[in-house]
């Protein structure tokens, strides 16, 4: 029973040993003076999946990682580097997944292909029905 509640403790204490005792890279949570960089960072940041926490942005997520990524990217706006070469960087360094848009290829096309897929068989099976209670 002991080593049950162990286990369970130490499973439940696993999020919190995520993070390391590092202080957060200088601008994980610092604007950038220039307004205007500031938002192209933050609009960047919108876009990339926090890869730790899956379901946010880098810009709403407060994971160690979202911090080192964020700092990342504002420090790269502030040496005037584009946008779209940062998320190149990023994408080419994580993969695919840490963007809300992947591009299409054959990998994704599953991603892609699935919604409209599910919507004409959600039409078939629906006017199948129709037309068996029409008769």
């Amino acid at each position: 029973m002991r080593l049950a509640a162990f286990l369970l403790a130490l499973l439940l204490a696993a999020p919190a040993a995520a993070d390391s005792n590092r202080p957060p890279a200088a601008l994980a949570y610092t604007q950038l003076p220039d307004a205007a960089q500031e938002a192209r960072a933050r609009a960047l940041m919108e876009t990339l999946r926090c890869l730790v926490c899956q379901g946010q942005s880098i810009a709403d997520s407060d994971a160690e990682m979202a911090g080192d990524m964020r700092a990342l990217v504002r420090e790269r706006i502030a040496r005037g580097e584009q946008p779209a070469a940062i998320r190149g960087y990023l994408i080419q360094r994580y993969g695919d997944y840490v963007t809300y848009d992947p591009p299409f290829s054959w990998v994704t096309a599953p991603l892609w292909m699935a919604p409209v897929l599910l919507l004409v068989i959600g039409l078939l099976l629906a006017r199948r029905l129709f037309r068996r209670r029409g008769a």
